[in-house]
């Protein structure tokens, strides 16, 4: 075991080494078992995924899933690190385990080469690449991993238009949201968002103040507890955040927000809706608030155009 991991580490030292960084965006892998089904080779696949995933997470440019946190999430789902991944289960994947891309593939015999097949699937936009390695019983499986891993690697740096749906800016949302608020009367609202953060004290209430500023900007007006005027409208529920992981001087947080829009008059509720995200920064505070601010854009996006009458 101290052999094998050893070699992990000098295959992923090597692929550093050898790697010019591009400042492209930074994304989220995650990299299940290789199916190994053959008695003789039935150890390889575990292996194989384990020395991807170290090569992959000495690249700048990619963050690896933690293997198991990868298998708790999925386990919670009664899913598992190995089995056939498809583009239809990409997409639930993703959504778990906030990964933009996946990889998975197969280790197989063929008369005495060892042939290592893998499939990069995004999860957002279902495209599909693939990358083969073989070589002789001279060939360690660490080498063939590590000469995949760059090949991985590539696709994803080269592929990931393809791979990664575009992402809508700030303003191009809230654009999109003018134009369907066009002519409409705009009831006034109140927002209340309780938070938290599992690590350092943050103070602030960055997703409540995200929907607001949007809803203002979209020209709504807003209320307090201490408002004259009185809300037609209450925006209610909760977030929080959490470190993620960190890569050199960047620190990645995970944000969840989940709102329901509820009819003061009334009492019935309008909108019920919930969002994941994830924020990078140098700075553990910022990264988890700007993950709620992004979290909180895409919820406007599809919440606050259910406000207007």
């Amino acid at each position: 075991m101290k052999t094998f991991l050893k070699l992990t580490l000098m295959a992923a030292l090597a692929f550093t080494a050898g790697k010019t960084i591009a400042a492209d965006e930074i994304l989220t892998v995650a990299v299940f078992d290789f199916d190994s089904k053959d008695e003789a080779i039935s150890d390889l696949g575990p292996k194989v995924a384990t020395l991807i995933n170290a090569t992959l997470s000495a690249d700048p440019q990619i963050i690896t899933v933690e293997r198991a946190e990868l298998n708790k999430v999925l386990g919670e789902q009664e899913l598992g690190l190995s089995g056939t991944i498809n583009p239809d289960s990409a997409a639930k994947i993703g959504q778990l385990t906030g990964a933009k891309v996946l990889v998975t593939g197969r280790v197989f015999k063929a008369d005495d080469q060892t042939i290592i097949v893998a499939k990069v699937i995004g999860t957002e936009t279902s495209r599909v690449y693939g990358e083969m390695v073989q070589g002789p019983p001279t060939k360690t499986i660490v080498g063939l991993s590590s000469d995949l891993a760059k090949k991985i690697a590539e696709v994803i740096s080269g592929k990931s238009d393809a791979l990664v749906a575009k992402v809508e800016t700030r303003e191009e949302r809230i654009t999109k949201i003018k134009q369907s608020l066009a002519g409409k009367k705009l009831p006034v609202v109140l927002v209340k968002i309780d938070e938290k953060h599992y690590g350092r004290y943050i103070i602030d209430p960055a997703a409540q103040t995200e929907l607001s500023v949007i809803l203002q900007q979209c020209g709504f007006t807003l209320a307090d507890t201490e408002s004259t005027n009185k809300p037609a409208i209450e925006i209610s529920g909760d977030a929080f955040s959490a470190y993620g992981m960190q890569k050199g001087n960047l620190i990645s947080c995970k944000s969840r927000i989940e709102i329901k829009v509820r009819d003061v008059a009334t009492g019935n509720i309008l909108a019920v809706d919930r969002q994941t995200s994830v924020g990078v920064d140098i700075a553990e505070q910022t990264a988890a608030k700007t993950a709620l601010q992004n979290a909180a854009d895409v919820l406007a996006e599809r919440v606050v155009p259910k406000l207007a009458q």
